[in-house]
């Protein structure tokens, strides 16, 4: 590969595996959407508990689980259908390979076909543990007892909201991982593309988290949950 390319790379690398830690910062500075929904996912399992129906709250969360449900199912398609580029012989890599300026040699095309692999299997990876925690917490509103001392409503709560916070986390990874995969995919037209998406991607993730008609309605639903 030439120099370029392992610039792009390695920036790839770093907004990819930074942008977590990077929404810690900016959620203890400024706030993001990510932080203001866990406080109001909280507030849920709370209402929650103080309902003596919680079909609203099955309702709810059998819609997200059939979310999540549908991004693991086409992630595991579209693995399949680069996966199968990748492993297709050398006719096919040509293929793909005369879409770049560069033209570059088929283990580099491999190596960028595996990229695009990496960002989906991981977030397929994502997708399947939000699958999985968001099925406990749904255990949990099923079990939710009928107890009218506050201090068991709030602790019980809590303790639904520490399994469908990490769930609902888990899923957003997921789907970010297609955003850095269609970044990745544009390594295909040259190392400058690669750069020009990576930043582009970050740089719209971390729009919509801080300054996204969302993330602002999101930002004063909370700050009314907060007063109330």
């Amino acid at each position: 590969m030439l120099a370029l390319d392992w610039v792009a790379l390695i920036v790839f690398c770093l907004a990819w595996l930074g942008y977590d830690p990077l929404l810690g910062v900016l959620a203890r500075k400024s706030g993001t959407l990510n932080a203001d929904m866990l406080l109001i996912r909280q507030a849920w399992m709370r209402a929650m508990t103080e309902r003596q129906m919680r079909l609203v709250d099955a309702q709810l969360m059998g819609h997200t689980i059939s979310s999540a449900s549908f991004f693991a199912s086409t992630n595991l398609l579209l693995i399949a259908a680069v996966a199968g580029v990748l492993f297709g012989g050398d006719t096919a890599l040509r293929n793909i390979a005369n879409l770049g300026a560069d033209a570059p040699s088929i283990q580099v095309m491999e190596g960028k076909l595996a990229l695009i692999i990496v960002c989906l299997a991981r977030g397929l990876l994502d997708l399947v543990w939000a699958l999985r925690q968001l099925n406990y917490t749904v255990a949990l509103i099923g079990a939710a007892p009928e107890v009218h001392e506050e201090a068991d409503r709030a602790t019980f709560a809590q303790a639904a909201a520490r399994v469908l916070n990490p769930a609902l986390s888990s899923f957003n990874r997921g789907v970010r991982g297609y955003y850095f995969a269609l970044a990745a995919a544009a390594w295909m037209f040259g190392a400058i593309w690669l750069l020009l998406a990576v930043v582009a991607v970050t740089a719209l993730l971390l729009w919509r988290q801080i300054g996204s008609p969302a993330a602002q309605a999101v930002r004063h639903a909370r700050r009314l949950l907060d007063r109330g």
